[in-house]
């Protein structure tokens, strides 16, 4: 059936937050969100199925190094689509090879066919295991696929969703082992609507579709918040409506779920939109963006609208700690969606992962790490559920460390013996993380008070003997450590956590 608006009207208003700017910003990360550390991010809809794109580099480099046609060379297989629009790409050439002149649209089929060996129940485990706290579904991405019978029909491409309903599937997998679940949805692209080439990043924003695309992409959220209550509403890349309409959908949703959280990923329609359609401008801002990303440290992290949630930095971490809630959004390779292409080393190594959790956790984020299934049979490939082992073996013993803490007073420091420490803090303790494996059997930590008779303890480790030294901490453990990426002692500490 047809759109209908459901923003911008006079009604009245009821539930904890009124439509508006002033009243939303009220709002806060929920306590659950904070506690979390670890969430799960799924990308897998029909591009899953040629599971195909360039690896020659990471998104964030691209960016620095390719920026003219940085979509096109994009790593992230769930551009497929896109890319397919430019004959010189490696994705245009591999569908050649592949698939000859097959259109896009029929991957749908391979899709849905796949379905039948798919149990989320066996996702939700997995994801339990690893020890996330949350997950987030991909409902719709760019290419306007949806992952369930949305009753908001598509007027450019019809059928064009699964018959089955994935994600009220999922939902209920993970809920039942105890976990939030959040719905992704593609806000402010759809090719379906818009089906323009994109090749760099104010394209990317330019192609935003109007017309009767902005109902549909409310009343397609709204039914999300309807039949799910997602617990996360994350948009992607902008938004189509008027802020006055996004601020009473957004007073609907807390009021719908009260502890829900949005991200950061909606700017709204408005004249910087409306001036980069306009082929010159545009062209004289690429211009000038070109050079500002060439700069070392740029990024993916999107720019603040004026109300959000969280922050959701791409492929990079904060390099501080932050007084809002964020968490670094990335894949465990250099696409979000499966990539055949793949080699095992462009995987997150198990050092690299486990560090890169407890730096993040130390900083006030929490990692949001994307799984990508295969399209064609609907499983979590292998390289991918080591990874999640790797995380569950990790949290079982040291997840004392992470959940439900809070920033203490500095996130890092270096041990007198050059080995790397992330610090949390909860209630009246401290914990120091250590990143790696001391040679000896003891530790100074610089900067680390210790109360009086205070006893220091090593998390599924020897016992330790701490002492003061001037202002430092000395342990002296019974025992070496076992090999491992990281040790976390607790610390008690009256008002560690801020």
């Amino acid at each position: 059936m047809a759109a209908a608006p459901s923003g911008g009207d006079a009604r009245p208003h009821s539930g904890a937050f009124a439509p508006t700017l002033e009243s939303l910003r009220a709002h806060r990360a929920p306590e659950w969100y904070r506690d979390a550390k670890l969430g799960i991010f799924i990308h897998w809809s029909v591009p899953s199925v040629p599971g195909f794109a360039p690896r020659d580099h990471e998104i964030n480099d691209l960016l620095r190094e390719h920026y003219g046609d940085l979509m096109p060379r994009t790593p992230y297989t769930e551009w497929y689509e896109n890319s397919l629009r430019f004959p010189w790409s490696d994705v245009a050439r591999h569908h050649r090879e592949h698939y000859g002149d097959l259109p896009y649209v029929d991957f749908q089929r391979d899709f849905e066919a796949g379905l039948a060996h798919w149990d989320p129940d066996a996702w939700a485990e997995h994801f339990a295991a690893a020890g996330a706290r949350y997950v987030v579904m991909v409902t719709k991405h760019h290419d306007g696929y949806c992952l369930w019978p949305s009753r908001v029909a598509n007027p450019h491409r019809p059928g064009w969703h699964c018959p089955r309903n994935l994600v009220a599937e999922l939902a209920g997998a993970v809920r039942a082992r105890g976990l939030r679940f959040g719905v992704y949805y593609s806000g402010g692209i759809d090719w379906t609507f818009n089906p323009t080439p994109v090749r760099n990043l104010l394209d990317f924003i330019a192609s935003m579709p109007t017309g009767d695309y902005p109902d549909y992409a409310e009343a397609q959220v709204r039914e999300l918040i309807e039949t799910l209550a997602p617990d996360v509403l994350w948009n992607d890349i902008s938004w189509p409506t008027s802020e006055e309409r996004l601020w009473r959908l957004f007073a609907d949703y807390y009021a719908a779920v009260p502890e829900g959280l949005v991200n950061d990923r909606w700017l709204c329609e408005g004249r910087l939109i409306q001036a980069l359609r306009i082929r010159p401008i545009r062209a004289l801002a690429n211009w000038a963006l070109e050079r500002r990303v060439r700069k070392p440290g740029r990024d993916l992290t999107p720019p603040p609208p004026p109300h959000f949630d969280t922050r959701t930095p791409e492929y990079a971490v904060l390099p501080d700690t932050k007084p809002y809630a964020w968490e670094s959004v990335r894949g465990m390779d250099k696409s979000f969606g499966f990539n055949r292409n793949s080699r095992p080393e462009d995987f997150l190594g198990h050092r690299e992962l486990i560090h890169s959790l407890a730096d993040i956790a130390s900083k006030n984020g929490n990692l949001l790490l994307n799984v990508g299934p295969r399209g064609e049979d609907a499983q979590i490939p292998d390289v991918q559920l080591e990874r999640l082992r790797w995380l569950g073996a990790f949290l079982a013993r040291n997840g004392e460390a992470l959940y439900g803490t809070r920033p203490w007073r500095r996130p890092e420091g270096v041990t007198a013996e050059g080995l790397p420490l992330r610090f949390t803090a909860k209630d009246d303790a401290l914990y120091a993380i250590l990143l790696g494996t001391p040679a000896g059997a003891t530790l100074t930590l610089r900067d680390v008070p210790l109360g009086e008779g205070a006893e220091v303890t090593c998390l599924g480790g020897p016992a330790v003997t701490a002492t003061r030294a001037g202002a430092d901490l000395r342990l002296a453990l019974d025992a070496g450590l076992d090999e491992a990426h990281a040790h976390v002692f607790r610390i008690p500490q009256p008002g560690a956590a801020r």
